[in-house]
Parts: structure tokens; C-alpha cells; sequence
């Protein structure tokens, strides 16, 4: 599979500014990411004006830093992969104008590519597995159970209809007064709480389907944190670690029984895993178990690949780019991209498109 091929990926679709270099043969040479954690910490959250105007100062330092640690310079690329959505628009157009810049100042090939399909394809690089597979796709932005068939071949077997787990750890953080992001902060209070003390619903599972939702689990957290301030005047220490242990297993619950029902519903030989809210311990240890019970392989990629990165972006883009698709100079930025664009819209759509 185009083994020679050497490409740069840019990744800038909501607060990480990433740029790596990944062959055709599957070597990562360079995987370069500058994180945004200290800008947004003051606000509970990522300000997308603030981002994008970090991605516009930080993008060349990292391409310059990806193509110095793999020891090349522009000329020994073959191509330039770009995050061209779904994201926070401002940075996705800071991105792609840098790599439009770089490529028509070397004349390399353009590719832009949709973010989530990164994700979906990081087993292909991390693992060199075969399509068929089932993806779960968890992030701060987005869940979907998906059928990976191609490059570009994605049957979505179902998602969260409100909040992505990633958004509602995040928001769990916010009202318990951890720092974010919130899903490391949840997981290590977690770590020190007792997942028993507290009743926490498991949504739509008394539902047929893989379809999910997590905003009336992260209500019902809020409900049981007043009810405690409350009662007490306050809320100590352990209530902290007890409540997000419990969120934090019915959310692993709720990935493993609709992980088994998508893998029923598209029995295949491997249960993969991707995004930012794979690299929740817990999370990881059930979807490990349901894949065990079928039958199946499960794989998850390295923490490092878990979150935001430009490598995945540059193996999706060698997929691209192998299967003969280009982009040009009007390549346009995305808020909205879905993967599974015959599926109907599960989060409503407008002039930009089906969300998800």
C-alpha cells in the first residue's frame, strides 16, 4: 500500500494544534501536538475564538517541529493531508489555508479529510487490520457506532441522540469544580470512589438499537450534587469521588451493552475503539470484555492517538490519496461533515449540513 509514500498531516479542529509525518507503511515518524488546556482553563471549556487564533500562530511551529524531529524538509513529502471538518470552523479554516499555503508553495497534492474518519481509520494504522470492523467512534464531540468498510465506506449502526460522552464528562468536571478536561479529572476522582453509593440511569437501554444518550445521565449527576449541597451544606471530598465513579461506570455501561448490540447487529471479527474518551481505563476494560464475549479482537489505539492528532489525519489522507481522490484550492472548511452521509441526521441539520 504505497509504501514509499511519506505525508504530512495537519489537524486543527477544536483545541489541539497537531502536525505529524506517517509513511505508507504504516511509521509514524513524527507526531507533533501543541495543547490549548492553559488557554480555555479560565472558562470551563474551549472558547472557539481563542482556539482558532492559537491554531493560526501555532500551525507553522508545528509543522516546522513535526518535519525536524522525522529529519525531512518539505521536498521529501509527497503530499499534505488537512482536517477540513467537522470542527470548530474557526480553527478548521486556519488549518486548511496553512496546508492550501504549503501546497502551493511545493506543488505537492492536497487532500482534505473528515476528521472523524481519522479516528475511524486509526486502527489501520496503528494495527494494519482488514475492513470489515466496528468503530466506536467516543469523543468530546461525538459517539456513533460505525461499520468501517473503506476509506470512504461508513454505515453508522447508531449514536448519541444529545450529549457525546466526552461533552457530558466534561460538564460533570464543570459542576463538581474539577479542572478540564474533564474526562482524565473524572476518571481519577473515580479511581478513588465508590461506584455503589450512588443510582445513576443507564439511558435508553430499556430501548431496542444502538442509538445513545448521556444529557439526562449528566442531570441526573446535577440533581444528586444539589440534593447533597443541600443536605450537608456542601459537598465533601468523597461524595466528589463517589459521584463521578458512578457516572463513569453507568457511561461504560451504557458503551458496553450498545457496543454488544452493534457488534450483533454487524457481526465482524474486530471491535475497535477511537477518540478522546478511549483512553478512559474503565471504558476500555468493558469494551475489551463485550468484544471477548462475541468472539471478536478488540483494539484501542495508544493513549497518545487517542486524542487529536495530525498522524491520523496523514493515514487517512494516504487512504485518500491512494484511492485517487485530490482536492484543490477551493477545498472548503466544514462545521459539519458526516460520515455516514446516507444515513438520516440524528442531531437535526440546517444550511451547514446534518451534525452528525
Amino acid at each position: 500500500m504505497g509504501k514509499d509514500l511519506i505525508f504530512l498531516g495537519i489537524e486543527s479542529s477544536c483545541d489541539d494544534t497537531a502536525a505529524a509525518i506517517v509513511t505508507g507503511d504504516r511509521r509514524v515518524l513524527a507526531n507533533v501536538v501543541s495543547s490549548q488546556t492553559e488557554l480555555h482553563a479560565d472558562f470551563g471549556g474551549v472558547v472557539p475564538e481563542i482556539a482558532a487564533r492559537a491554531h493560526a500562530e501555532r500551525l507553522d511551529i508545528a509543522v516546522e517541529q513535526a518535519l525536524t524531529d522525522a529529519g525531512l524538509s518539505l521536498a521529501d513529502l509527497d503530499g499534505i493531508a488537512v482536517t477540513a471538518g467537522p470542527g470548530l470552523i474557526g480553527g478548521v479554516m486556519a488549518g486548511v489555508m496553512c496546508a492550501k499555503g504549503i501546497a502551493a508553495g511545493t506543488g505537492l497534492p492536497l487532500v482534505g479529510v473528515n476528521h472523524l474518519a481519522g479516528h475511524a481509520l486509526t486502527p489501520r494504522l496503528t494495527n494494519g487490520i482488514d475492513c470489515p470492523y466496528v468503530m466506536l467512534l467516543v469523543s468530546g464531540g461525538h459517539c456513533q457506532f460505525l461499520r468501517v468498510d473503506g476509506s470512504d465506506d461508513f454505515t453508522r449502526l447508531g449514536g448519541t441522540i444529545d450529549d457525546a460522552p466526552g461533552e457530558a464528562f466534561d460538564k460533570i468536571a464543570k459542576l463538581l469544580a474539577l479542572p478540564q478536561p474533564g474526562g482524565p479529572s473524572v476518571e481519577a476522582e473515580a479511581a478513588l470512589g465508590d461506584d455503589t453509593r450512588f443510582t445513576l440511569p443507564r439511558p435508553l437501554l430499556d430501548r431496542p438499537g444502538c442509538d445513545m444518550s448521556f444529557s439526562g445521565l449528566k442531570t441526573a449527576a446535577l440533581r444528586l450534587r444539589d440534593q447533597l449541597i443541600a443536605e450537608q451544606g456542601g459537598l465533601r471530598q468523597q461524595d466528589r469521588r463517589d459521584l463521578c465513579a458512578a457516572f463513569q461506570t453507568a457511561v461504560a455501561e451504557v458503551l458496553a451493552e450498545k457496543s454488544r448490540r452493534a457488534l450483533a447487529a454487524s457481526p465482524v471479527p474486530v471491535l475497535a475503539v477511537a477518540g478522546g474518551v478511549a483512553a478512559n481505563t474503565q471504558i476500555r476494560a468493558a469494551l475489551a470484555k463485550v468484544a471477548e464475549d462475541a468472539g471478536a479482537r478488540f483494539l484501542a489505539p495508544p493513549l497518545r492517538l487517542c486524542t487529536d492528532n495530525g498522524a491520523m489525519i496523514a493515514w487517512a489522507g494516504i487512504e485518500r490519496f491512494l484511492a485517487g481522490q485530490r482536492d484543490g484550492m477551493d477545498l472548503s472548511a466544514r462545521p459539519r461533515w458526516p460520515l455516514d452521509r446516507k444515513a438520516a441526521p440524528m442531531l437535526g441539520s440546517g444550511k451547514k449540513g446534518a451534525k452528525a
